[in-house]
């Protein structure tokens, strides 16, 4: 004889304010918390490539980066 018995865990969270307003606005009609939890948390990266709206303030970041990288230094570590 077999008896499988599964409990649903609810776990309790806190959030600010400003938190919840931003999951309570992103719930559809007739979803829960849980499932846009769900839901955004298993986004990949790749989801937002290419979603930056504006392009000149991206590549100004870029050029940044950039003149940034290249000003870095290295040092010499010694064993």
């Amino acid at each position: 004889m077999y008896v499988y018995i599964y409990a649903y865990m609810t776990k309790v969270i806190s959030l600010s304010d400003d938190a919840y307003e931003s999951l309570k606005s992103m719930k559809t009609e007739g979803e829960s918390f849980s499932e846009v939890v769900r839901r955004i948390a298993h986004k990949s990266i790749f989801d937002f490539f290419g979603a930056w709206p504006d392009k000149k303030e991206l590549d100004k970041i870029s050029k940044e980066l950039k003149k940034e990288r290249a000003a870095f230094k290295t040092r010499e570590v010694k064993f």
